[in-house]
């Protein structure tokens, strides 16, 4: 971050009328100063180097050198400012591709002027940022993803089993007793094998 309490922002996107209405967002907060603007990721390097912005707002989408692979060679620069995508969709692998590149914020074009303001102001601070849709979505993930590992882990142990075994541990996965597995056993016929 400058010297100054002053926060510098360079912003890029491929849409000049939605560049204009983030500058007069931003200028309207006394301590954000809108230095520069770029129309694709490809001006990005140079805006950067030459204006040293303290954090970058930009679209994911566009037509040239898109959002994430603008990210990835900013962060890989010494002294890089900070990173906020911004961007009207939040599918998965762009998330994790943008926290991967080294974005320090990921944020939706639909969140209210404020809380943009906020997230600049956290990201310049240090502070990683995402959209509270994009955290949902992240978190029901994870989850999702420890749940299939879990149930891959469980089919992979049930497959090491003899057969008996796995139907005394499926009957505890349902839930039954040790009573109701052992009644249920009495039921079934035995089968004598070879050297019992």
């Amino acid at each position: 971050m400058s010297d100054t309490t002053e926060i510098t922002v360079l912003l890029v996107d491929d849409d000049p009328l939605l560049r204009a209405g983030l500058s007069f967002m931003l200028g309207g907060a006394g301590d954000l100063r809108v230095v520069g603007e770029a129309g694709d990721g490809r001006e990005v390097p140079a805006l950067v180097e030459r204006l040293r912005p303290d954090v970058v707002l930009m679209d994911i989408r566009m037509p040239h050198v898109d959002g994430l692979t603008a990210t990835e060679r900013l962060r890989a620069l010494p002294d890089a400012p900070e990173v906020v995508l911004l961007t009207t969709f939040h599918a998965d692998e762009q998330v994790l591709r943008a926290l991967r590149a080294g974005a320090a914020g990921f944020v939706l074009k639909d969140t209210p002027p404020g809380e943009i303001v906020a997230a600049v102001r956290r990201v310049a601070a240090g502070d990683p940022v995402l959209s509270p849709a994009v955290t949902r979505q992240l978190i029901g993930q994870v989850a999702e993803d420890g749940a299939h590992t879990r149930r891959a882990r469980a089919r992979e142990r049930l497959a090491t089993l003899a057969p008996r075994e796995r139907e005394v541990a499926l009957a505890v996965g349902r839930g039954a007793s040790n009573a109701e597995i052992a009644a249920a056993r009495r039921r079934l016929p035995m089968v004598e094998v070879a050297g019992d």
